[in-house]
């Protein structure tokens, strides 16, 4: 090869080199967005992902996406049919009335119960089981009414989140699968175009300094480029037969069905935000509301029997005993509540309906609405990233100097 060939070959290996750093700093980027999950180095000097070190921050603006935007908690439950709840509960509520008769006839009256036919037993516990059902469905319009107190989305996804750190990370991913690509892809092309210029200007002038420059220059700015491109321009601007909008925006209804996907296959499941109603944020409201029901039930119930017991026992024996009884059953169904609800989450998983709506909401926010759910991927450390490409870019192209032209 003579050095003329040698010579061309050499300087046009510059824009392919040059596109191989661009794509290697925006990869880079993606996978610092992104990674590692846990803090490494010793502090100031260290890294930890993006994602992972904001996800409280982030957290909290997905779920103020949620509630302020797609999903009123309040409205949703209201669907729900307390009377159908309570039949499709019956057979878990007849145990679980069961169960607690025995305890109270056990802690009141042991010699007698233990004595009692099994035949007279059962009309006892088809007598208490008879009224349940009432009390159930005034539990779950009590339950409805008091939704926003007892159900904290915000607690409940950031739970979520501390406990899986790769949730967060899943979510944007997932989400924003499409525009990871074009970032890497968008590094080598940008890359590649810049490397021109830098061929040219090398040709009549090639200091040592000037390939990292340039490998400064092509880091920050593909790294910039790529993220203008990906969430603007924010409207849509029409240029001849073209169609010009932020290529993240362009996927609005593919996000969505990804989105409401993962939100309700991974953080509000059916299953978790019973389960999160009745044995978290929402339990000292259900024993307040368990309390008063079964309270009501058991006080109408001695009503009925009130006069032919007061003969044999003093009136403020039988409050006392009354009271035990109230203390037992209110403790037996806080233990057990949340094992009946179990039955009803086939029927709320159609009626709640949950991922349709958020699916459905989240195609109609405003283009600017929409950006704000990816864009906080980047944004909190959108400089820092940046500017770390520019650092690899200038270390690249050092490389690329040594190994091109030593």
């Amino acid at each position: 090869m003579t050095p003329l060939i040698k010579e061309i070959f050499l300087y046009l290996s510059i824009p392919l080199s040059s596109g191989i750093i661009g794509w290697f700093t925006n990869i880079m980027a993606i996978k610092m967005t992104f990674y590692p999950l846990d803090y490494i180095g010793i502090r100031p000097i260290g890294w930890q992902g993006i994602i992972p070190s904001n996800a409280r921050k982030m957290s909290d603006k997905a779920v103020d996406l949620l509630t302020t935007n797609l999903l009123k908690i309040d409205e949703h439950f209201s669907q729900l049919d307390p009377e159908f709840v309570a039949k499709e509960m019956q057979a878990s509520l007849l145990d679980l009335t069961r169960k607690t008769v025995d305890e109270v006839m056990m802690a009141e009256a042991p010699a007698i119960w233990e004595k009692t036919p099994q035949k007279a037993k059962q009309v006892v516990y088809d007598t208490a089981g008879s009224n349940i059902p009432s009390v159930v469905t005034k539990v779950m319009e009590d339950i409805g009414g008091s939704i926003k107190e007892m159900l904290d989305l915000k607690m409940l996804t950031l739970e979520a989140v501390s406990k899986d750190k790769r949730l967060l990370n899943t979510i944007f991913i997932k989400c924003g699968k499409e525009e990871f690509k074009f970032i890497e892809k968008s590094g080598f092309y940008f890359g590649s175009l810049f490397g021109i210029t830098q061929m040219v200007i090398a040709y009549f002038y090639n200091p040592w300094w000037l390939l990292p420059l340039f490998g400064v220059i092509v880091g920050y700015a593909t790294n910039w480029l790529a993220l203008k491109l990906i969430f603007e321009p924010k409207k849509p601007i029409k240029v001849g037969p073209w169609t010009l909008l932020g290529l993240f925006l362009k996927r609005q209804k593919e996000v969505a069905d990804e989105y409401s996907t993962i939100i309700t296959e991974r953080i509000l499941t059916t299953e978790r935000i019973f389960q999160y109603i009745s044995r978290t944020s929402g339990r000292d409201r259900l024993k307040e509301i368990l309390e008063h029901r079964l309270g009501e039930l058991i006080d109408s119930t001695y009503d009925k029997v009130k006069d032919p017991v007061e003969i044999w026992v003093e009136s403020e024996d039988a409050q006392k005993h009354l009271g035990i009884i109230k203390s037992i059953a209110l403790f037996r169904f806080m233990q057990e509540f949340h094992i009946c609800l179990e039955d009803i989450y086939p029927y709320a998983d159609k009626t709640l309906n949950i991922r349709n709506i958020l699916r459905e909401k989240m195609e109609q926010l405003p283009y600017e609405d929409f950006e704000g759910f990816l864009r906080p991927a980047f944004q909190e450390d959108e400089m820092t990233l940046i500017i770390v490409g520019a650092i690899l870019g200038g270390c690249a192209g050092a490389l690329q100097f040594i190994l091109l032209f030593s």
